[in-house]
């Protein structure tokens, strides 16, 4: 049979075959969540043992989400040219070889450049194993295979911060690390048995659209990452945040001249796309914030060890993965837009609980609530992404959904990093409270913007059936 009538796709055939190659791609895609948050209960531990500066424990977190978001476009179409299986299996080797690394680190150096190699494996496995599923679902199938892909971002944050608190107190910060690798390895062996054959697209990758993104977005997090300690107006952190600005029109100008693009523009035109994007990038900006606060006050004010801190983090925990299914239900009886909105209204007044509270109770109470508003507005940024793109696009639409949630994540940690730098320098109690005013201003101005243009249920329909 000639390659142009040889069948694209050796799908499961049964139910069950569908079902448990979603589980086996979601344990995946749950580990590389679990990476943005397991690292924070163990900040404070890796901070002493290897002598890291502000600056390098930021990195430590930016970093992944960095190469992960930036080079996830190139991750989705290199999945298209070369196929999914070939992609998901090449990035599920990368992110285990480097997450045994990591552990083994000994200096800020080669910690960095493991994370950062981590990021390059999770930037080809997550958006070819979100392909896979969109084309191994349909219909109805689709739709319960989305809602449980969209609520991992939750549940992975949550069960992140637990195991990072059980690690770090118990066999120590290289085991955040070193856990994935006994994961990694039972995926590699069962996932060439369950991920489909498909013939490959072809074409080419926009290498240069990717290191160009890449680049600016590391330029704003430098610039982020400099006004800690140079100060907002300063040439340290004005000049890499211009230039970011400048490297960003150069992505948009390259994608509209590449044969190959990484994106197709005129998604981005559609508003219910373009403002799903935004949300899920303040959404994950917000929660990475709550998590790097929660994780140093708990440990540097309050005296406790990291295991005492994943258990204070319980509730954090719950109340995200509460907001992801309240969120889910919530969204057959209402628009995104309301879903959204209320969940970032909700946000906004539990960050001011905690920026304005002096108890530890009701901070985990304000912490708890926040994450269950920036669980509803997780999945109502899905939705809205998904109400304008035809199912076709499925792939290419999640790979940017993805790639705007990491980006929020490494521009979150950047930016609270600077506005508390003296407390994480041991110096000043009321920095935190800062960087909880931070989420409170950004919280109340996405609120105003995700009523004003999230798609209601009317315009979500409609794009729907268009």
């Amino acid at each position: 049979m000639s390659r142009s009538t040889r069948p694209a796709t050796t799908s499961p055939s049964t139910v069950s075959g569908r079902w448990l190659l979603l589980a086996l791609l979601a344990t995946a895609q749950l580990m590389l969540i679990i990476d943005v948050t397991v690292v924070a209960l163990a900040l404070p531990q890796m901070q002493a043992d290897l002598q890291l500066s502000r600056e390098t424990l930021t990195w430590v977190v930016s970093i992944y989400a960095l190469v992960f978001g930036g080079l996830m476009l190139l991750g989705g179409k290199a999945a298209d040219v070369y196929g999914s299986r070939r992609v998901v299996l090449l990035g599920l080797g990368v992110f285990t070889v480097a997450s045994l690394l990591a552990g083994f680190a000994s200096d800020p150096f080669s910690l960095l450049a493991a994370r950062a190699a981590q990021g390059l494996g999770a930037a080809a496995l997550s958006p070819a194993a979100l392909s896979v599923v969109a084309r191994t679902f349909q219909g109805a199938e689709l739709a319960k295979a989305l809602g449980v892909w969209s609520a991992l971002g939750g549940a992975g944050a949550a069960v992140g911060v637990l195991l990072g608190g059980v690690l770090a107190s118990g066999p120590g910060w290289p085991w955040v690390f070193w856990i994935n690798v006994p994961v990694g390895v039972v995926l590699f062996v069962a996932l060439p048995r369950t991920v489909p054959q498909r013939t490959p697209a072809g074409g080419r990758l926009d290498g240069i659209g990717a290191v160009v993104v890449t680049a600016s977005t590391a330029l704003l997090i430098l610039g982020l990452v400099s006004a800690g300690d140079s100060g907002w107006i300063s040439l340290a952190t004005l000049i890499p945040i211009v230039v970011a600005a400048l490297g960003y029109a150069a992505f948009v100008w390259r994608q509209r001249v590449a044969k190959n693009p990484l994106i197709d523009l005129a998604m981005l035109t559609r508003r219910p796309v373009a403002t799903g994007f935004g949300l899920i990038f303040v959404a994950t900006a917000l929660m990475i914030a709550v998590f790097f606060l929660g994780s140093f006050i708990f440990q540097r004010v309050h005296g406790f060890t990291a295991l005492d801190t994943g258990l204070v983090f319980l509730p954090v925990a719950l109340g995200s993965i509460a907001g992801a299914q309240l969120g889910g239900r919530a969204l057959g009886r209402f628009s995104p837009r309301v879903v959204g909105g209320a969940g970032l209204a909700v946000t906004a007044v539990a960050s001011l609980l905690a920026a304005t509270t002096f108890s530890m109770t009701l901070l985990v109470v304000g912490m708890s609530l926040a994450a269950l508003g920036i669980g509803l507005a997780f999945v109502a940024s899905a939705a809205s992404v998904f109400s304008a793109v035809a199912p076709q696009d499925a792939g290419v639409g999640s790979g940017a959904l993805s790639t705007f949630h990491e980006f929020g994540a490494a521009t979150g940690v950047s930016a609270v990093s600077s506005i508390v730098a003296a407390g994480i320098s041991g110096e000043s109690y009321a920095a935190y409270s800062d960087g909880f005013w931070l989420l409170v201003v950004v919280a109340v101005a996405s609120t105003v913007l995700a009523f004003a243009l999230l798609p209601g249920r009317t315009a979500s329909a409609a794009a729907a059936a268009g």
